[in-house]
């Protein structure tokens, strides 16, 4: 494990199986989350908190802690378990839906432009893809997809290849396309009520995903390189599109699939997730990210507001008590006081936890590899709790 300190670089910007409800409203690669256990962090540093995590059985551990006065991380545990060698600051890892704030920030600057509306539905911008089975495209607009108040049947409860390990070995390697990908939710009945109702929903990212390119003319992984990943330096983040393998050094992920024997599902096709969790990134770019975003160096104030306009997700309070969801963000609260912004990201292997203030001057990154101590979430507990306790300090610790 290591622990370093170092002075913050600034440059100029441009601009998700467990078997509770809980689980089922965030299965697939959006928010798969093992019951929140009693497990908490011994200490208060960030080196100790990141051990913690790593004790709750996940099988490597970075933390990355950011403040105005320079950034903090710390590793736990190893990258990979054949060769052992150590978890490492600057490894990549599968960001599964934290790629969501990604693609709804693209969708935000289209908006921006006056190339969509929010108020544009799936109907209009996508004729015929949203139908049958009770589905109707023509009473959704973007804003619900954004904020899973579509009442779209999630695709990925019905996707085998990311909850079954016989199902994932059989088709890591397979290519879908984002129509694939919606007709699988088409065959089923919409769960509600478009705007009644929040519910996750990674149909939903896949049709923005689809509107981008509708819009652009260019895929959204293009356009999340072009629009973000260049313009702010993120060197060490992908979008890629079929490529089952991860670049240079990297965490190798690790899962059961809910029991059994443990495999390496490090290689993974990911146009399976698509706008929905496809991306791949580290801590130290995941934070650029963040910071720049709510500084407001991707989207212009009204489109940075909409982002943070939040309905109840009710559905996430065992996790996140009195959480509440944006477009493509999750507002938490602080114990301290406030609350904080986030979007959480989990495919098999693989969990990603972020937190940052509104002001981007605070930010906290975490990737654990493994299943952790699902299904009695400790894992996942002691993770936020090292989030909760990093911003309430105000700097790293």
């Amino acid at each position: 494990m290591a622990t370093v300190t170092k002075p913050r670089t600034r440059r100029p910007i441009s601009r998700s199986v467990v078997t509770t409800t809980l689980v089922t409203a965030l299965a697939g690669l959006g928010l798969t989350t093992p019951a929140i256990g009693a497990t908490k962090p011994a200490g208060d540093s960030l080196r100790q908190q990141t051990n913690a995590i790593q004790r709750t059985g996940t099988v490597g551990v970075i933390a990355r802690s950011t403040g105005p006065r320079g950034s903090r991380h710390a590793t736990a545990g190893v990258a990979d378990r054949r060769t052992g060698r150590a978890a490492h600051p600057g490894d990549t890892f599968r960001i599964a839906s934290a790629t969501k704030t990604f693609v709804a920030t693209v969708v935000l600057q289209l908006v921006g432009e006056g190339r969509l509306s929010l108020d544009d539905t799936v109907e209009d911008l996508l004729p015929g893809v949203v139908s049958g089975n009770g589905n109707d495209g023509s009473r959704i607009t973007v804003r619900q997809l954004l904020n899973h108040t579509s009442g779209l049947f999630n695709y990925t409860a019905d996707f085998p290849v990311l909850t079954d390990a016989a199902a994932f070995r059989a088709g890591r390697f397979d290519t879908w396309t984002d129509a694939q990908l919606v007709a699988l939710a088409m065959r089923h009945a919409p769960n509600s009520e478009p705007g009644t109702k929040w519910e996750y929903s990674n149909t939903n990212y896949t049709l923005a995903g689809m509107i981008i390119e509708r819009t652009t003319g260019r895929s959204w992984q293009r356009e999340v390189t072009r629009r973000i990943i260049r313009p702010l330096g993120l060197h060490d983040t992908y979008a890629p599109v079929t490529y089952p393998g991860m670049p240079r050094r990297h965490l190798r992920g690790y899962s059961a699939f809910g029991g059994g024997r443990t495999i390496d599902v490090t290689a993974f096709n990911p146009s399976g997730a698509g706008a929905a969790g496809g991306m791949i990134s580290t801590t130290g770019d995941l934070s650029r990210f963040y910071s720049a975003l709510m500084r407001g160096g991707l989207l212009e104030p009204a489109e940075l507001a909409a982002m943070k306009t939040t309905v109840r997700a009710g559905e996430l309070d065992d996790v996140w008590p009195g959480a509440r969801y944006g477009l493509g963000l999750m507002q938490v609260d602080l114990t301290c006081g406030g609350s904080y912004y986030s979007h959480a990201g989990d495919i098999p292997g693989y969990m990603t936890r972020n937190g940052f203030s509104e002001d981007g001057r605070h930010v906290v990154v975490v990737e654990a590899t493994g299943d952790g101590s699902a299904p009695d979430l400790g894992t996942m507990h002691v993770t936020n709790t090292l989030i909760d306790r990093q911003l309430c300090a105000g700097e790293p610790q």
